[in-house]
């Protein structure tokens, strides 16, 4: 299997200087997270919009999103893939305290042109 980590994962429908040797379908990466019983979310949801960015929450969204992300490559890579093409990302609230992310693409193996 190839190392996740080494996925490239890219927004656009082809990479410079190399061609899709194999398009291998979609592949998903979804998570969801939930601030619920944390104090430091109880706090900062209270906090009024005008006192600035509710950091707490911020910090949540980025790590769903890498999570979801590092998922996809974990998908690509048992596909045998070493790129996604054309990643797009979604991100709901579930509740006022909790969020889901999906990350979504297709799986291919690219070769150097």
């Amino acid at each position: 299997m190839i190392d996740p980590s080494s996925v490239l994962v890219v927004t656009t429908e082809s990479v410079p200087g190399y061609q899709v040797a194999a398009m291998l379908g979609d592949v998903f990466g979804s998570t969801s997270h939930s601030s619920q019983g944390s104090f430091t979310a109880l706090t900062s949801s209270l906090k009024p919009i005008s006192q600035g960015e509710l950091v707490h929450f911020s910090r949540t969204i980025e790590n769903v999103r890498l999570e979801a992300i590092a998922r996809l490559k974990i998908s690509a890579a048992a596909k045998g893939a070493n790129a996604v093409v054309g990643m797009r990302f979604v991100m709901d609230s579930i509740s006022e305290l909790s969020i889901a992310a999906t990350a979504y693409g297709t799986a291919v193996v690219l070769t150097k042109q």
